[in-house]
């Protein structure tokens, strides 16, 4: 995207709105979440508005009011991005530039600089910059503005309209050579899945920034990148994991988030892949986390889209080192106490009795309750594998240095 104005600071302002669909709580948990996102991409928030109103502006995302403070503000500070907590249309994009005249961002496309930042391997660029691509190919137009003048005469028809047509036709050729590169990639991601023989297959699924890598380090012994910051991990990692004498396969998937950009479920199709082929899900939750059981719901909701919310799920709440509930008043007969007021015992009752035995409360960065992990695990990978293994009594298999079942 081009600026149209030279950014001269790393200072952002935040835009969003309560709607009928978000409330005021909500939105303010979005834009905390925005703001986390914002430090994740180097940049940091000053400010923020928001505006109620029955849905987002048609044209303007918020009314010409609230926009107009938008661009007092940022005209006496000197601030040089502002962002919006939703996908914009390309006409709300269009027609807010022409008002604020600086960098205009949504959450998608912060989301996927964050990724191209993130991105390590050549398969993970490639997703990214699929995303990206198919982010921008109707939004070309915006970047087309300084011909707007050109119009009509003669010698002067469609020069603009020339040049948006060669952009989309070089964007939709670049689009169409990175599926191929990625239908190439997703091939050898399959042979590579296949000859992985019959081991169980675990995979760390949850919202991003939850600690599955530490969880996936303490657990494998292995040193996946990890970072208190969002969307740390990228590519999947794939480790060998033995509990006892069961071997099976773990896999360190990428976070999901609330309002994830459609481009980027379509682009991590193949990523994505090893959680719809994994044999028991690990959903991992930041317990301390004010919002979590919202964080459960959209991890559902992605889980539902890919095909995979029916599988075996060992639910794992995490971070029970930091975990601390508000202090409610007992003479504040009006407020009503609710699970973010419940100690961890209370929450653990709470859960245990919704979710039986499906749910462990553990402390990846402390490794608290690991054992208890570890034993919940087993006993979901060892019913697995003696489904996949019917003659071999899984007390006296023995396996090789890749964790196949000997023969002999």
């Amino acid at each position: 995207m081009i600026d149209a104005k030279k950014v001269t600071s790393e200072k952002t302002v935040l835009v969003g709105v309560i709607t009928q669909h978000q409330d005021e709580m909500q939105a303010t948990e979005y834009l905390d979440e925005l703001e986390f996102l914002v430090k994740t991409a180097g940049g940091i928030a000053v400010k923020r508005f928001v505006q109620k109103l029955d849905k987002p502006h048609p044209k303007t995302f918020i009314g010409t009011g609230k926009l107009e403070d938008v661009k007092t503000y940022i005209d006496t500070h000197d601030i040089g991005t502002i962002i919006f907590d939703d996908e914009l249309s390309p006409a709300q994009l269009k027609n807010i530039e022409k008002v604020l005249d600086t960098k205009i961002l949504d959450r998608t496309t912060l989301i996927l600089d964050i990724f191209a930042q993130r991105a390590q391997t050549s398969y993970a660029r490639t997703q990214v910059a699929l995303a990206q691509c198919q982010y921008l190919l109707p939004r070309l137009t915006k970047l087309w503005t300084h011909l707007d003048k050109q119009k009509g005469g003669i010698g002067m028809r469609g020069p603009g309209e020339t040049e948006i047509e060669t952009d989309r036709r070089i964007v939709r050729d670049q689009i169409s050579l990175l599926k191929k590169k990625l239908t190439t990639i997703d091939k050898q991601m399959a042979v590579q899945r296949k000859n992985r023989g019959k081991m169980v297959r675990v995979a760390l699924v949850g919202y991003t920034n939850v600690g599955k890598s530490t969880l996936m380090n303490v657990i494998s012994k292995s040193e996946v990148f990890a970072e208190n910051k969002l969307f740390a991990t990228l590519d999947t990692t794939v480790r060998k994991v033995v509990i006892k004498n069961i071997p099976f396969l773990m896999t360190d998937t990428v976070g999901f988030i609330r309002k994830l950009p459609t481009q980027l479920v379509e682009s991590f199709k193949s990523t994505l892949d090893e959680v719809r082929e994994a044999d028991l899900l690990l959903h991992v939750v930041d317990v301390s986390h004010p919002t979590f059981e919202d964080h459960i719901r959209s991890v559902n909701t992605i889980l539902k889209e890919i095909e995979s919310a029916n599988k075996p799920t060992l639910m794992v709440f995490n971070k029970i080192d930091v975990y601390k509930p508000e202090i409610l008043d007992e003479d504040d007969l009006i407020t009503e106490k609710t699970e973010k007021h419940y100690t961890l015992e209370e929450l653990k009752k709470s859960w245990m009795s919704r979710m039986t035995e499906d749910a462990v409360f553990i402390s990846a960065v402390n490794k608290e309750n690991l054992e208890e992990f570890k034993e919940r695990c087993f006993d979901r990978i060892k019913e697995i594998h003696v489904k996949r293994f019917p003659y071999n009594n899984y007390l006296y298999t023995e396996y090789d240095e890749d964790g196949n079942v000997k023969t002999s």
